[in-house]
């Protein structure tokens, strides 16, 4: 053979390989779409579950996505939801699901993970190298990640949008987002070699408040059998000022903070906001339109309420928070500037919550901070955990993650524990190798929390040969999962104080504690 037709030949066959190794492509209900391998898994990125919601679908409810003829490539991440100052690879058109599997055909029925993001529903996105699903999925399970929208585009409520909704609500974009991700799992995964009745969702932050919307939501029943809930939780009543914790505000509230938002806008209507680019929409984190609402519809009622009532979906739920998650929020300086901002929110309660959660001397150390923790995470995901255990009957799993260095006695950070957030890269094993000061513990530990995790999506029950038993929560025996270093049962983190917190939460839905709060 001369050189030149050798040479010729190497690249074609060079081509006919790597095409080889491509999967064959999988069929949605919207078209063919072609993941790529990698190792020993089938990856799909960028898969639409819904149409653009841009144009006159921006706030609405998510649509179906027109048919496709052909082949998509589904190999590279789609656009992150718009949010901040619009820099960076965010659009409007986000409606985007990744796929990380490792069924080898269509016929395998894997259990099925679907991650939720966090980030204050002002921000957020699946292509974060630490929501990486690769890792979860070599554990035996399809791990699924669903783009939602996010801001006042996920979130604005309006007089007009209510009224030209067929339930006469509106808000609640961005969880219908999730709904609709949802829904698509039901119809598609099983081309994935996916079971569509072994479906899990678990989340973080505004995941894992999504996460506990979800369970409470009619429009979700049925669309998955468990859930996982990471410094989560929405438990709170409303109030038309917010704070962590009491984050909702009713359909009228929001609607109210509707045309304030549009008239900032300097738009007199909503279809004149509809055609406003989304850089000039008024953002910012901490907009009061962009936050879940009780609507009536996708959220029915004070989640509280109807957990009392048994109104919800009543799925095995594994659930938790971290150690110092006020860390990461907390802001006081001073113990006169922390005993000023809890007169400010709670009020009558004040003086018992200062005693509860106290400051050491003038410094705003952990035991202070705790009041920020468990207003946000530790009483929501609590009270979860008594409500369900007490008018449910599905398995509910309380943990306490406490993972961090340890620290001299006279160091500043000496009190520090597992702030927010933090836990994340635990569970999805992304940890960064390079980083010096994590420790083989820290590794273990992601080991340990992983395998809980996948054996919960498995079999409804994070226990199985080789780990320390999980107990179930109950009320008459609280027993939590503590995280650090190793895995070991324990009581509930500042039960006491909890319980002090549980009597202003109480108050609050009482006539004189809603009038107080106005």
């Amino acid at each position: 053979m001369k050189l030149r037709s050798f040479l010729f030949i190497l690249p074609v066959c060079a081509a006919l390989a790597a095409f080889a190794q491509q999967p064959t492509p999988t069929a949605t209900e919207f078209g063919l779409v072609q993941g790529v391998a990698e190792s020993d898994l089938t990856v799909y990125r960028g898969i639409p579950f819904a149409a653009p919601p841009v144009g006159d679908l921006r706030w609405r409810s998510p649509q179906p996505h027109p048919m496709w003829d052909g082949v998509r490539p589904a190999t590279a991440f789609a656009a992150d939801p718009y949010q901040g100052d619009g820099k960076g690879n965010v659009s409007e058109d986000c409606l985007y699901l990744n796929v990380w599997t490792p069924a080898k055909s269509a016929d395998e029925k894997l259990p099925v993970l679907v991650w939720i993001y966090g980030g204050g529903f002002a921000f957020g996105s699946t292509s974060t190298p630490v929501h990486n699903g690769e890792f979860l999925a070599r554990k035996g399970v399809v791990l699924v990640t669903i783009n939602y929208r996010v801001g006042s585009l996920g979130f604005l409520a309006h007089p007009e949008l209510s009224a030209e909704s067929p339930q006469k609500v509106s808000g609640n974009y961005g969880l219908q987002d999730q709904i609709a991700g949802l829904r698509w799992v039901q119809r598609n995964i099983a081309a994935f070699g996916g079971d569509p009745a072994k479906v899990t969702i678990f989340g973080e932050s505004a995941g894992g408040i999504s996460v506990s919307m979800l369970c409470a939501s009619p429009e979700a029943k049925g669309l998955f059998r468990g859930a996982i809930s990471q410094s989560g939780g929405n438990f709170g009543p409303t109030r038309p000022t917010t704070f962590p914790g009491e984050n909702m505000r009713d359909l009228a509230a929001a609607e109210q903070a509707g045309l304030a938002y549009a008239a900032k806008a300097g738009a007199a209507s909503v279809a004149e906001l509809r055609k406003l680019t989304p850089d000039k929409l008024p953002g910012g984190w901490g907009n009061p339109s962009s936050w879940p609402i009780v609507d009536g519809h996708v959220i029915p009622d004070d989640q509280f309420k109807l957990y009392e009532a048994g109104r919800y979906n009543d799925v095995d739920v594994l659930l938790g928070y971290n150690s110092d998650e006020g860390l990461s929020f907390a802001r006081e300086k001073t113990a006169e500037e922390y005993a000023a901002n809890t007169r400010l929110r709670y009020g009558p309660f004040a003086d018992q919550l200062l005693a509860a959660y106290p400051t050491v001397g003038d410094r705003v150390g952990k035991t202070a901070r705790d009041l920020m923790r468990d207003a946000a995470f530790g009483w929501q995901t609590w009270s979860w955990a008594r409500l369900q255990s007490r008018t449910g009957k599905a398995n509910v799993f309380l943990y306490y993650f406490d993972q961090h260095a340890e620290r001299p006695a006279d160091s500043p950070e000496a009190d520090h524990g597992m702030p927010h957030g933090v836990d994340v890269p635990y569970v999805f094993q992304t940890l960064d190798r390079n980083d010096p000061k994590l420790t083989p513990g820290d590794f273990a530990i992601s080991e340990t929390v992983a395998t809980y995790w996948t054996n919960f999506t498995k079999f409804g029950d994070p226990n199985a040969a080789g780990l320390p038993v999980w107990p179930r929560f109950t009320e008459a025996k609280p027993q939590v999962m503590h995280f650090r270093q190793t895995a070991s049962v324990g009581p509930v983190p500042s039960e006491a104080a909890l319980q002090v917190l549980d009597t202003y939460f109480a108050w609050r839905r009482t006539p004189e504690g809603a009038a107080w709060a106005k």
